[in-house]
């Protein structure tokens, strides 16, 4: 299968790019760059999808000179974002990787799931921007391996790796410094509708164990996301 190919199918299955999530995943860098002092003029996102997490940033950020640009390889995406365009926020259908500009933040939200070879896309981002911030699916948990979820979410949301905390970190810090990390609640936050009884039941559950032990709900329960913040 080409990437166009790949591209129709995410499509398909994902028809809004996941832009009903921006506003939250925005939400989480915002947390990241502030409890981290973050100071930014320039902000790239790799992936960017329908553009819209970009735009959040913009409308929450109190400096509104940081300037915005945002990529990605699917030509569907992009058509979705251009129209979000205005004099500091720009969309590309390109790879950043091949472009020289560096940044000061780079977005790197729901993507490293996706790459083929991703260890080698982690080492060769290291230098495009002085702050990297990472959101993760943590798709692998027990329950998750009962209920044979990471082959949905191969076929569904186009993942090809499937990340538990650990891994994710250790993968980051083979190339880069990681400055700080925290879980985002995407079962209880994003993922909480039409859940059925024994949904309702296995949240119940999830939110009890976070409470008390969060690594051990996200390693048993799932449901969590990864901020990570690396230089």
């Amino acid at each position: 299968m080409n990437y166009q190919q790949q591209n129709s199918e995410y499509l398909q299955f994902n028809p809004t790019w996941h832009q009903e999530e921006a506003a939250w995943k925005a939400k989480q860098i915002l947390q990241a760059i502030h409890r981290n002092k973050v100071v930014a003029k320039t902000i790239a996102e790799i992936g960017c999808g329908s553009g819209e997490i970009l735009v959040q940033l913009q409308q929450n950020l109190a400096d509104k000179t940081v300037v915005f640009s945002g990529f990605d390889i699917a030509p569907d995406a992009i058509a979705m974002a251009k129209p979000k365009e205005n004099c500091n926020l720009q969309y590309y259908n390109n790879d950043l990787l091949q472009v020289h500009n560096t940044y000061d933040v780079l977005l790197i939200i729901d993507v490293i799931e996706h790459i083929d070879d991703y260890i080698n896309f982690l080492k060769a981002i290291k230098e495009k921007a002085t702050y990297k911030i990472y959101h993760i699916p943590l798709d692998m948990s027990a329950l998750s391996i009962i209920t044979n979820y990471p082959i949905k979410a191969r076929k569904s949301l186009g993942h090809l790796h499937y990340f538990m905390k650990e891994t994710a970190l250790a993968s980051i810090s083979e190339s880069q410094q990681i400055v700080d990390w925290f879980y985002t609640n995407t079962a209880f936050e994003v993922n909480n509708k039409n859940l059925g009884v024994k949904g309702n039941i296995i949240q119940f559950f999830r939110k009890l164990f976070y409470v008390v032990k969060p690594n051990w709900a996200a390693k048993v329960l799932g449901g969590f996301s990864l901020i990570v913040v690396a230089k």
